[in-house]
């Protein structure tokens, strides 16, 4: 019989790396890109979203204030979409009759909801490149932190093979899985690595910061209570109710997952891609922080998948303000495009451009051992 011991997981002063994952880390694995998004709503092609009540809705709205081309493949940008329906709720005025001011609100959430069921489609599975990105941390070192833009869960999934005996992942938020009451026992399956945890004689893991930006498939906000439930096996969207699902376990009977400490329906936590970003967010803003201090305090920044675009500016504001003008960096992006580059330069003098997929990455030992070489001081 092993002997436990209790041990509190201590950061080290300093990371080593800082990873930035963008689309094009999940995108070996199915998860579509941004551009893809809109094509899958308004084209037809799911079935179920077409036939769905939130589907026809936010069709209609698209319809009705966007011109679009199937055929040749033409559709407008998914930032257009949530900037012009953002303009409006902002402004606290009605786009016309049909769309008063409450029913854009409610449009903007069915659509983000839509984002939430599409990229979930590509989700629930195990994810072979970034297992073996786990496996070059912890062969290489374990020194390292991970900011997020992406919402699916690839990353946490393929964490399961290190659980407990070489690392627990921090979410680096408040998690209502925390809390010791009767109403969350049954979601306390989440360890909190920041207290004290139980440790098998001989192991020592460590704690892993996934800082996710933009918010996750699998945190579901309260707006009452304020408080985030992790739930990383419930995702599902009933897209007739615009509600989430959950399952009995291990009956595996479905039900509408709501608030277990104030029944309040609950919203989704991803953020939007919009031309108006509204970063106030309670759980966006705690990561922010969070994120700021792990690249202040790194030796080394690794982008991937990540092409900075203009769109992006509220991640470029960020970057500025917080990245050392002469820290280490490295740009890992199959696509070689000067303006990219420019974008990046703009943060670092200090940058190795690699043109390669992240799938290419993660199966080239020799890139990866230079990226996770620090220079001497």
């Amino acid at each position: 019989m092993s002997v436990k011991t209790e041990k509190f997981l201590q950061y080290p002063p300093n990371r080593d790396i800082v990873f930035v994952l963008g689309a094009g880390a999940s995108h070996a694995d199915g998860v579509p890109l941004q551009r893809d998004i809109l094509p899958q709503i308004i084209s037809g092609i799911n079935k179920e979203i077409e036939s769905s009540e939130i589907g026809k809705i936010v069709n209609d709205f698209i319809k009705d204030n966007f011109k679009f081309d199937i055929p040749n493949n033409s559709y407008p940008q998914l930032e257009a979409v949530f900037g012009f329906i953002d303009y409006f709720i902002q402004q606290n005025e009605s786009l016309s009759a049909k769309y008063p001011y409450d029913t854009l609100r409610n449009i903007k959430e069915y659509l983000i909801k839509l984002i939430h069921y599409i990229v979930n489609l590509e989700t629930d599975k195990s994810s072979y490149h970034y297992n073996q990105f786990w496996t070059q941390v912890v062969k290489r070192n374990t020194n390292v932190s991970i900011v997020t833009l992406n919402y699916d869960t690839l990353l946490e999934q393929s964490f399961d093979f290190l659980f407990k005996n070489h690392g627990y992942i921090d979410y680096c938020i408040p998690l209502m899985n925390y809390q010791r009451t009767p109403q969350l026992s049954r979601f306390n399956f989440w360890v909190n690595p920041r207290e004290p945890v139980m440790v098998d004689a001989g192991e020592n893991p460590v704690p892993f910061k996934i800082i996710k930006l933009h918010g996750s498939l699998n945190w579901k906000y309260c707006n009452c209570c304020d408080q985030t439930l992790l739930t990383p096996w419930d995702r599902k969207i009933d897209l007739n109710h615009g509600k989430f699902v959950g399952y009995t376990y291990p009956e595996k009977e479905e039900y509408e997952l709501v608030c277990p400490l104030d029944k309040t329906e609950f919203q989704t936590l991803i953020m939007p891609p919009s031309y108006i970003k509204t970063l106030h967010h309670p759980v966006i803003t705690q990561l922010l922080g969070e994120a700021a201090r792990e690249i202040r305090s790194t030796k080394k920044l690794v982008f991937i998948g990540y092409s900075l675009s203009n769109a992006d500016v509220h991640i470029k504001a960020f970057l500025q303000k917080h990245v050392p003008s002469d820290l280490e960096m490295v740009v890992v992006n199959p696509k070689k495009k000067e303006s990219m580059e420019l974008n990046y330069r703009s943060l670092s003098r200090n940058i190795d451009f690699q043109y390669v997929s992240f799938e290419e990455l993660v199966q080239d030992q020799s890139l990866l051992e230079s990226i996770f070489t620090l220079k001497a001081n």
